[in-house]
C-alpha cells in the first residue's frame, strides 16, 4: 500500500492526491486551497527533490545548488518556508504543526550556514518537502495535531532550553572557582 506522506524508499513522499482527498469526515478542500497546495507542492519538489543521482535513490533539488552561491543560496529555502507558513496560518493548520514547520525550516537554515556541509545536508533533510507534507496532511478540515507533532516540538524546545542553560551553569561554576581562589 502506498503511503500518502512519509519517508519511503529513500525519499519523502507526498501523493498527488493528498491535497484533494478530503478529511476522514468526508469534507473536501476548497478548490482554491487544492490548487494552491498543488502549486506549492511543485515548488517544494523543484527545490528539494526534482533530480535523481543516476543509479541511486538520492534526490536533490535546486536548493542545494543555489546554496553554493554565497548569500542567495542561504535565502532560497527560508523564503519558501515563510510562504508555506503563511499558507499554514491562512488554512488554520494547528499551531503545534506550524511550530514544527518553523523548526524544520530553522534547522535547514542553521545547518545551511556551514559552507558545503549545509548543501550536503539539504540533500538529505529536504525541509521544504517535509513542510509541504505537513501542510497537506493537516490542511483537510477536521485534522488535528498528533502526539508525534507534540513530542517533536517539545523535544526541540527542551533541547533549546538545555542549550541555553548549560552555558549559564558552566559560567556560574567557573566564576565560583575563580572566587574561591
Amino acid at each position: 500500500m502506498e503511503r500518502e506522506h512519509g519517508w519511503e524508499k529513500g525519499q519523502w513522499r507526498t501523493s498527488p492526491q493528498a491535497s484533494v482527498k478530503g478529511s476522514p469526515t468526508g469534507e473536501a478542500l476548497r478548490g482554491n486551497d487544492a490548487r494552491r497546495l498543488a502549486a506549492l507542492r511543485k515548488w517544494s519538489v523543484l527545490l528539494d527533490s526534482a533530480f535523481r543521482v543516476p543509479g541511486t535513490g538520492i534526490t536533490f533539488g535546486l536548493d542545494p545548488i543555489f546554496g553554493l552561491i554565497p548569500g542567495l543560496g542561504d535565502l532560497t529555502s527560508p523564503v519558501f518556508a515563510v510562504l508555506l507558513l503563511f499558507h499554514a496560518v491562512r488554512m488554520r493548520i494547528p499551531r503545534v504543526v506550524q511550530c514544527r514547520m518553523a523548526i524544520n525550516a530553522a534547522i535547514d537554515l542553521l545547518v545551511g550556514f556551514v559552507p558545503i556541509v549545509g548543501d550536503l545536508f539539504d540533500v538529505g533533510w529536504k525541509a521544504n518537502v517535509r513542510n509541504q507534507a505537513l501542510l497537506e496532511r493537516y490542511a483537510r478540515p477536521g485534522s488535528n495535531a498528533t502526539r508525534a507533532d507534540w513530542i517533536f516540538v517539545l523535544s526541540i524546545v527542551a533541547l533549546l532550553v538545555a542549550l541555553a542553560v548549560i552555558p549559564l551553569v558552566l559560567t556560574v561554576l567557573l566564576l565560583s572557582r575563580f572566587r574561591a581562589v
